[in-house]
Order: C-alpha cells, then sequence, then structure tokens
C-alpha cells in the first residue's frame, strides 16, 4: 500500500497523518483479516510520483506523514492489532539530486565512475558501488535499523534482478562483464548474502521478499548453499499467466489452459508470494477489475473466481490496496481510493469486499492453505485437463493430511452433476463459494454439503458429483466423520 493515497482527506485531498492511519488504516486491515501492511517505501523522498522508489533519505521516515516517533508509534499500533508491517526498501536505486549523496565529496564516493556500471538508463538512477565494504555497510546497516529503530517486520526488496545483472536492459557494449567475463553482478550478489544474513543473526524471524523477475537460480535458498538468503520471492510468472488468461473471453480460456497449471511445474524451486501489486494497475494497464471480460455481471465474477484461485493456489497472498474492494480505475498516487464506491445502496464491490474479508478469515482458519506451500505434500491435482469446460479442481493438504478442496469454473455455464475423483471418502462442506449471493453473486451452490460416493473417477476409488457454479471458484472442507 501507498500511504499517500490509501485515503485522503475529503476537504483538501491533504495526506493522513501516522497518527489519523494508526486510527483508520490498522483496524480496517485488522477487520478484513489481513495479517500484514506492506508499505511501499516511506524512506524520505523528493518527489511524490516517484512513489518512494528514489529515496534519498534512507534513514529517514518521510515527513509528509509526520514524525519519526509518529511513524514509530503508527507500527507499534498495527503490532497490537495483530499486524506485521514489512517495508519496501530500495537498495537497488541510488538518486542523483544533487543534495543527495551522489558526488558526496565531488567524487563518485558511493556510486561507480563509469556510468556503463553505475547507471540505471530505465529510471535515471545511479547504482551503489556495492563493492565496496563502506556503501555495503551503510545499506545493510540501513535494513537493520528500520527493524531494531522502528520494529519493521521484513524488508521487501525492490528490483533485484537490476541489481544482480551487470547487463540488466542494456544493450551489447552498454556494459562491463565481472572479472570472470559473466553478466552477474558478483558485488551485488555478495551485498544481498551479506543482508539477509546480517538479518538473520541480528534480527532472527526478519523476513525478507526479493521483487526478482528472471530466473536466477535460489533466490530463497541459503546463501551457503549458493542462494541469496531470502524468505520469499515475488512470482511475477504466476500473476503474468493468471492474469493474462482471466483477460481471454471465457469462450477462447480452453486454448489458454496451461496458463493456469504452468506455475505448478516450478512451485517447488522457491518459496513464492503471489502479488497483485501496484504496478499491475499502473500506466495504462487499467484496475484489476477493468481487465476482466465481458459485461458488469461477468466482470465481477470473473474476479472473484480470480480472487479465490489465487487464495487456494500454492504461496503466500499480497493484494495492493483498493483490489480488495475492485477499485474501479487505475491507481493515482495523487488522490484517494475510490472508496465513495462503497457508499449507498449495497452493490458489487461491496460484495468483492465482503468476499476478500472471507478469503482472508477462512484461509487463516485452515491450515491446509498455507501450512505447505512449497512442499509438493501440500497440493495435487484432481482435474487438470478439461480444457474444454476451463475446469480445475485440486486439493490442499496440511501437515496432518486435512484436505481442502479447490473448484474453479472460468465459463458462464454452470455445470450441474459435475463428478469428478477425491482421495478421502465423506462428506464435504462448502466453506466458501464466490458465487454466493452475499457477494452479489448468482447463488448456484450445493445446499451446503456434498456427500462422497462410491464411484470411480479420475483413477480414484471415490468420487463427488457436485454443480459448478458460472465464473466461480468453490472451497470444500471435509468434515469430520
Amino acid at each position: 500500500m501507498h500511504l499517500g493515497s490509501w485515503r485522503r482527506h475529503t476537504d483538501n485531498n491533504y495526506w493522513l497523518s501516522y497518527k489519523e492511519l494508526a486510527e483508520q488504516l490498522v483496524p480496517y486491515a485488522k477487520e478484513m483479516g489481513f495479517t500484514h501492511l506492506e508499505l511501499m517505501p516511506i524512506n524520505e523522498h523528493p518527489f511524490d510520483g516517484s512513489w518512494g522508489y528514489q529515496p534519498t533519505g534512507m534513514y529517514a521516515p518521510t515527513r509528509r506523514f509526520g514524525t519519526r516517533d509518529e511513524f514509530r508509534n503508527f507500527i507499534a499500533v498495527a503490532h497490537q492489532a495483530g499486524l506485521n508491517v514489512l517495508l519496501d526498501w530500495v537498495p537497488g536505486h541510488f538518486p542523483s539530486d544533487d543534495f543527495g549523496l551522489a558526488k558526496f565529496d565531488g567524487t563518485e564516493l558511493y556510486e561507480h565512475g563509469d556510468p556503463r556500471e553505475g547507471f540505471h538508463q530505465d529510471w535515471n538512477t545511479l547504482i551503489y558501488n556495492f563493492g565496496r565494504r563502506e556503501v555495503s555497510n551503510y545499506l545493510t546497516g540501513n535494513a537493520l535499523y528500520w527493524i531494531e529503530r522502528f520494529g519493521i517486520d521484513g524488508l521487501r526488496v525492490d528490483a533485484v534482478a537490476s541489481m544482480i545483472y551487470r547487463d540488466y536492459s542494456r544493450a551489447e557494449g552498454e556494459w562491463i562483464p565481472n572479472h570472470f567475463g559473466g553478466r552477474e553482478n558478483l558485488e551485488a550478489i555478495a551485498f544481498l548474502r551479506y543482508t539477509n544474513r546480517t538479518l538473520g543473526n541480528a534480527a532472527p524471524g526478519t523476513v525478507t521478499v526479493a521483487e526478482e523477475s528472471t530466473d536466477f537460480p535460489g533466490v530463497t535458498r541459503p546463501s551457503e548453499t549458493g542462494g541469496l538468503g531470502f524468505w520469499y520471492k515475488w512470482n511475477l510468472g504466476w500473476m503474468h499467466d493468471t492474469l493474462d488468461y482471466m483477460q481471454v473471453d471465457p469462450l477462447y480460456r480452453k486454448h489458454h489452459h496451461n496458463n493456469l497449471t504452468f506455475g505448478m511445474l516450478y512451485n517447488s524451486t522457491e518459496n513464492f508470494v503471489l502479488p497483485l501489486s501496484h504496478d499491475e494497475v499502473v500506466h495504462g494497464k487499467r484496475s484489476i477489475l477493468d481487465r476482466m471480460p465481458g459485461d458488469v455481471w461477468q466482470k465481477f465474477a470473473n474476479l472473484r473466481a480470480y480472487y479465490g484461485w489465487m487464495y487456494g493456489f500454492p504461496g503466500k497472498k499480497l493484494l495492493f490496496m483498493g483490489n480488495e474492494f475492485a477499485q474501479g480505475k487505475e491507481w493515482n498516487h495523487d488522490i484517494s481510493l475510490d472508496w465513495h464506491l462503497l457508499e449507498g445502496e449495497d452493490n458489487w464491490h461491496n460484495g468483492v469486499q465482503r468476499l476478500v474479508r472471507d478469503l482472508n478469515h477462512t484461509y487463516r482458519e485452515h491450515p491446509p492453505l498455507y501450512q505447505l506451500d512449497f512442499d509438493q505434500m501440500g497440493f495435487e491435482w484432481l482435474v487438470v485437463d478439461d480444457f474444454d469446460n476451463s475446469v480445475f479442481v485440486f486439493v490442499r493438504r496440511d501437515r496432518e493430511g486435512n484436505e481442502l478442496i479447490v473448484v474453479s469454473n472460468f465459463t458462464p455455464v454452470t455445470r450441474y452433476d459435475y463428478r469428478f475423483g477425491v482421495t478421502q471418502a465423506g462428506s464435504w462442506q462448502e466453506v466458501l463459494n464466490t458465487d454466493s449471493a452475499h457477494y452479489h453473486g448468482s447463488n448456484v451452490g450445493n445446499l451446503g454439503s456434498i456427500s462422497s460416493e462410491a464411484i470411480p473417477s479420475h483413477n480414484r476409488e471415490h468420487s463427488i458429483s457436485m454443480t459448478l457454479p458460472p465464473l466461480a471458484t468453490v472451497w470444500l472442507v471435509r468434515e469430520a466423520s
């Protein structure tokens, strides 16, 4: 979330203060069932439009919203409500503003002298000289500073790919190889490993998350085994594949079926976060809602089905602010989110908001949905090849073998008597249905529960026959016998 545009004063469009955010944001996030707040960078930065990603004051919480102590209190209030706070941290961009640290003593002290090593063409920013011990200590110390002095629970590190590759977004001749002749930035890799190791030793339990957009091996593996030492990595491949699928007219989704199944082929290679971030709702990409095809009913039904799929799929979940109530237009950092969409008579947006709240709370109540996210025992396809109907069924498991079944129908056609095999016989309760009238769906369902039958299907001895609502995801939990 972006603190400057989550909500603003309606009379003058001015920012909420840290104190007001503690009073308004924290109770809202708690009621909605979220476990973490991830803040876009609050390090002091000169330009609002950079969203904090070009920080000049790495050790200073921005004064836009109040004092340092008021920010510290905001974190404390979040902790009291049971929310952890992650901070977007940006060691990959070194702004060239003359009031910053660039050419601090008249020379390239923190940065490189050669633009082939030290300039990001995409963002017009410099690159820290990670090979200088003083620079890497300055930055690693900054990571520890936010955790020790403010109580931040973890860091999401921005633009890791741009740090670890010397040829990132560069043409031939615009970059200098490392001393082995390769494209990896060995100094940046050593810095990331050192930072993650330092945080692990000095502040055990601190979470670090990498926004890393390539297939660099071992981002979330220990540095001792050649990894970078992060806890989690954003799964940008999952995000692109699933959004590409959802944007297709349901009539043609059968030709793109693999977009939703491909993620499981590499799911065990890293500890993934499934991100629907600010990057997906800016620069002409439209809001997540507006990417959905069809009329208004289908747009909202598609979105609800997608969220049900996302929360069931292995990986930790991240939603950008506004996604939880189906923000209608692109995010604009200069104004508030469209809270007026929730006012007046109960409507589609209220329905999505209730769904996300129920997804959060139901997710937390059922360990199969999160306990074995990165273990192959925690996931199994029950129906993976029904291209023609665009139906997917999989099961999630916890360590005790308890199961939760996720069924998605990504066409606007109700499927009656849809049969699939199950590994556990018994009665299955419908604990969540994105087509419920409570969420402004068409209220097609299975009257609360379904019993399996000793009828073989999909290479299993027992099976379930159920009604699949149109453009919907249903969660089933086996009732105790």
